[in-house]
């Protein structure tokens, strides 16, 4: 899969796509529906996919420190989307050049010009363009003006609502994790590379590999049991703790997973860690010592959770692969 970032980098041999435009954080349920009716369209095409995207997220854009927590970085989301059978992804910088571009300007720079789109889909509530003034009737005169077919998603909805990066976000919160896969259609994942810490898990028995989330806002705290991808022998198991280290006085967020009975060395690997159970929110400890009591009284709850999920293949379902 290719990915051009920004308008500038677009080539001749880039025209003549089916494409589809959305922020994709997360690549959930509802967005897997897109991608299928664009793979569809693909084949009968004969056409290259290309997912528009935008980086930093429009919401991240406008509102600044208020946003709301990514699920994908956009390495991750690119990862995400390679799943899909998607040959392009085209990352528009999201600026203040690209907010006040007006909606039929974006349709001729980015849809026409650009990428020449034979078919495009989009979501049934896509906005687009200087004060959200693009909407789906816009994008279908566009088509008939400029010879692209334009088609909606309807709302993909799991027990009865739609599936959302809002409603993920509410679930990964409220630590219903079983709740942010079934919308997701697989386990929730951070992916990094491991960093050296300050080696204090090493110091009280337990070593941990520490992963820099390089995010505004994480969509999780707290300690869980979780699967790490990339080492060998995957999947590993392990406890994580997500959080500032209050402890230690940590001051940025930080990922740290103890991998249950491994001893290897770890740093420099690229990695992926599911979050299959929650254990405890974060907190701070009177002492080192309270604190060691604890992390062994979390691991051996991350124990308990993975004998029970050995006995109940339902439980982590879909983490391997």
């Amino acid at each position: 899969m290719e990915l051009i970032r920004g308008l500038h980098n677009l080539r001749p041999r880039h025209r003549g796509c089916v494409a589809t435009i959305g922020n994709f954080d997360g690549v959930h349920l509802g967005h897997q529906a897109v991608l299928g009716q664009l793979a569809e369209k693909a084949a009968e095409y004969g056409a290259p996919t290309t997912v528009v995207t935008f980086e930093p997220h429009p919401q991240e854009y406008f509102a600044g420190a208020d946003a709301p927590p990514r699920l994908t970085r956009l390495r991750e989301k690119v990862l995400a989307l390679q799943r899909f059978a998607v040959t392009r992804v085209l990352c528009l910088r999201f600026d203040a050049r690209l907010a006040a571009l007006g909606p039929e300007e974006f349709i001729d720079r980015v849809l026409v010009a650009g990428l020449a789109v034979r078919y495009l889909v989009v979501g049934d509530d896509f906005r687009f363009g200087a004060g959200r003034r693009g909407d789906f009737g816009m994008l279908e005169r566009a088509g008939h003006r400029h010879g692209f077919s334009v088609a909606h998603m309807h709302t993909f909805e799991v027990d009865g609502a739609r599936v959302s990066s809002t409603r993920i976000r509410a679930a990964l919160a409220a630590g219903d994790l079983a709740g942010a896969a079934k919308l997701l259609g697989r386990p929730y994942r951070m992916r990094g590379r491991v960093a050296h810490g300050d080696r204090r898990g090493r110091g009280i028995g337990f070593p941990t590999a520490n992963l820099h989330l390089h995010r505004r806002v994480s969509p999780l705290r707290g300690v869980y049991a979780v699967q790490m991808f990339g080492v060998e022998g995957e999947p590993l198991a392990g406890v994580a703790n997500i959080g500032s280290r209050p402890t230690v006085d940590g001051t940025r967020t930080l990922l740290e997973v103890h991998l249950l009975d491994y001893d290897g060395d770890l740093y420099g690997r690229h990695v992926a860690v599911d979050f299959l159970h929650r254990i405890r929110d974060e907190r701070r400890f009177a002492s080192l010592e309270a604190l060691t009591s604890q992390i062994r009284e979390d691991t051996e709850a991350a124990r308990r959770f993975f004998a029970g999920s050995r006995a109940d293949p339902a439980v982590g379902a879909g983490t391997r692969r």
